[in-house]
C-alpha cells in the first residue's frame, strides 16, 4: 500500500474499561479499521488522564484506574478514514475524535 504525502491523522481518546457487545472497544475500532483497509492502527495506553466530565483516570499505585485513557492513532487518507467515521457514530457512547493534517515522511513494511 502506498500512502501520499499529505495524509490525515484520526485521534481517537476512549476508556479501557469502554465496550461494545462485551468486547473492549479499542479492539472493536482496530479490527474494523483493518477490516476497511487503512493503512494502520495503534493504541497508545496513558497513566493519566480526565477528560468531559473531569473525572481523574490515574495509574498511581495508591489509586489504581481500571479505566485507563487509551488513544487510537490511525495515518491514511482523508477519503479511507471517512469510511470509518460512521462506524465510530455507532459504537462509541463518548471519548473524543480528532483529526488533524500530516505529513507522511515513510510508510514501508519490514517484511519482504
Amino acid at each position: 500500500m502506498h500512502l501520499p504525502e499529505d495524509g490525515k491523522l484520526l485521534r481517537i481518546y476512549l476508556g479501557e474499561s469502554d465496550r461494545h457487545e462485551h468486547q473492549p472497544l479499542y479492539e472493536t475500532i482496530v479490527l474494523k479499521a483493518r477490516e476497511l483497509g487503512l493503512a494502520g492502527a495503534t493504541v497508545l495506553r496513558g497513566p493519566m488522564s480526565f477528560g468531559a466530565n473531569s473525572r481523574l483516570h490515574t495509574a498511581k499505585i495508591l489509586r489504581l484506574s481500571e479505566d485507563l485513557p487509551l488513544i487510537i492513532e490511525i495515518v491514511d487518507t482523508e477519503e479511507n478514514i471517512q469510511r470509518l467515521l460512521p462506524y465510530l457514530d455507532s459504537v462509541m457512547q463518548g471519548g473524543l475524535v480528532t483529526m488533524e493534517k500530516v505529513q507522511v515522511i515513510k510508510y514501508k513494511s519490514d517484511h519482504l
